[in-house]
């Protein structure tokens, strides 16, 4: 059973001495999860329940999500597949300082297919939605694993190769540095629910809204 935490503005990413091992097993997670995900322009609570947790070392940022599924749409596709449009899948966007510009998105199915995406745009005032699609995070890897309840998606990103993006505040991590991110699911089924560790207050749908980005803390 998982330890789990209700959710807060302000995230903790506990650093780790432990190996963690990219498996999609999750038994050497050894902190609180957070959660459940709410959807991501009411705060309403989802018909299914999400819960994610954060790890750092001098290395690499980790990411663990569990996931309740009792339908699991979507199939193993090519790296860099929108799957975003089809399938069963978590994602987290990341962005340092919060100014909506040079910011990753990575999504992750339940049969471990990911996309990275650096979003260098998205409003009127730096020249509208401009992404790099052949964006890569080099040594980034990810594996999910399909359970009798679901399943589980472990990432691992490496700091060096965030740190390369220009002009995007990817600065390697110490204890007390702070990034703008957010964590989200899309569950596909019926409905399609679009959820968010953090729900935005302004009510407006779609999850690039960094304005609203939870604050996330790297910590002890």
């Amino acid at each position: 059973m998982f330890s789990i935490v209700a959710n807060s503005q302000k995230i903790a990413i506990y650093k780790t001495n432990n190996q963690i091992r990219i498996d999609g097993n999750l038994s050497d997670w050894d902190k609180p999860f957070l959660g459940p995900f709410v959807i991501h322009n009411s705060g309403e609570k989802a018909l299914q329940n999400t819960y994610v947790s954060f790890l750092w070392n001098d290395e690499n940022l980790y990411i663990a999500y569990n996931c309740t599924d009792s339908n699991i749409i979507g199939k193993p596709q090519t790296k860099d597949a929108q799957i975003f449009y089809t399938d069963d899948l978590v994602e987290i966007f990341i962005d340092p300082d919060g100014d909506g510009q040079n910011y990753v998105e990575i999504g992750v199915n339940a049969f471990s297919t990911n996309y990275d995406l650096l979003l260098k745009c998205i409003s009127p005032e730096c020249g509208g939605w401009k992404t790099e699609t052949n964006f890569n995070i080099k040594g980034m890897e990810t594996v999910s694993n399909i359970n009798s309840e679901g399943y589980t998606v472990e990432i691992k990103i490496p700091f060096a190769n965030l740190e390369k993006i220009r002009n995007a505040n990817f600065t390697k991590p110490k204890i007390g540095t702070k990034w703008k991110a957010n964590a989200f699911r899309i569950d596909y089924g019926k409905t399609i629910e679009y959820q968010a560790l953090q729900p935005y207050k302004s009510l407006k749908f779609g999850f690039h809204q960094p304005e609203e980005f939870a604050l996330f803390e790297f910590v002890e």
